[in-house]
């Protein structure tokens, strides 16, 4: 198979197109631009759009099992985001320490958040492999996954089965993989994809009901699809040189939909690249898959049940008020 080319669907402008998902529930595209800020939300049926400032750039994020709610990865933290009015939920940072900031991320098939993170040197010089890998479960608590180092996470992507669980370094040019246990654990990551001999570098991926995994190509203007045992078999033609993400959509799952960026393009560059930061979309071959929720629930929907659920009791605690938008994280990196 080969030969496919995909088309605008929407002139988003975006400067860095990400972390692409579809939902279901709402029949829409989700994704961040994440140097803008701004999370976006787009119904190709209807070709509405919508937007959400945030208060930091925005790397990442899941769908919530709890309609209306969001799991952000923030450029320094996680948070949940109330999608009806716009107020964050604070939940731990991230590598406190380290110069480095979120990146990709994805729900593993059991409903826990799995991400990397990015080294952004402060005196601008090449990124270094200081970030790593982790694992945000349901009951909110943070786990670093035993992968090592990494200068630029991506390609994060689980199979149908959720026990092989793909990712990258980009710049080293090589997807690997690792065992994924039921309970989050991983075993010892191998090379699976050895992509050195390209010009661009692997970015995010999405795997397909066939188990295939497909891979956006910065700076080769392409999506690659990757049978299991790592044969090329589809490569699809993207109208911008850098294509970040592709996901599954639609109502049957049939149409690949690409972010794209325009970040780090001279002037020139963009005059010859004038479809840089659409979103692009493509009839698909092979089916996707239901994207993965976040299983757990944000704090202030748990004490609000917990209210509900509990006699009438002059004595019992008052609920706490809603987190302020923006505000500070309440919890610091375990």
């Amino acid at each position: 198979m080969s030969g496919l080319v995909a088309s605008s669907a929407l002139d988003a402008g975006n400067l860095l197109g990400e972390g692409i998902l579809w939902c279901p529930r709402a029949q829409a595209l989700y994704w961040t631009d994440i140097q803008a800020s701004m999370l976006w939300r787009h119904h190709p049926a209807t070709g509405s759009t919508e937007t959400w400032p945030m208060p930091e750039r925005l790397a990442s994020f899941a769908l919530c099992e709890r309609d209306d709610w969001l799991l952000l990865g923030l450029a320094s933290r996680l948070a949940f985001l109330h999608l009806p009015s716009g107020a964050l939920e604070p939940l731990c940072e991230v590598e406190a320490e380290l110069p480095t900031r979120l990146n990709d991320g994805v729900c593993d098939r059991e409903g826990r958040f799995v991400f990397g993170t990015l080294h952004e040197p402060h005196d601008g010089g090449p990124k270094k492999p200081v970030g790593s890998f982790y694992r945000f479960d349901a009951d909110l608590s943070l786990h670093r996954l035993d992968l090592g180092h990494v200068a630029i996470s991506n390609s994060l992507a689980f199979s149908p089965d959720g026990r092989t669980m793909y990712f990258c370094d980009s710049p080293r040019r090589v997807i690997q993989r690792c065992t994924y246990a039921v309970d989050g654990s991983v075993g010892l990551a191998e090379d699976w994809l050895d992509l050195r001999a390209m010009d661009g570098e692997p970015d995010g991926s999405t795997v397909d009901a066939a188990g295939g995994l497909w891979n956006a190509q910065w700076g080769m203007g392409r999506v690659v699809r990757y049978t299991p045992d790592g044969v090329q078999d589809l490569v699809v033609t993207v109208p911008a040189r850098q294509p970040t993400r592709p996901a599954l959509g639609g109502t049957a799952l049939d149409t690949l939909y690409i972010t794209s960026a325009r970040d780090g393009l001279s002037a020139q560059a963009q005059r010859e690249d004038p479809q840089a930061g659409h979103l692009f979309r493509v009839p698909s071959p092979v089916q996707g898959l239901p994207e993965p929720r976040f299983a757990g629930v944000p704090r202030s929907v748990a004490a609000c049940e917990r209210h509900d659920d509990s006699p009438d009791d002059p004595h019992k605690e008052s609920q706490s008020p809603a987190p302020r938008r923006g505000a500070t994280s309440t919890r610091s990196h375990p």
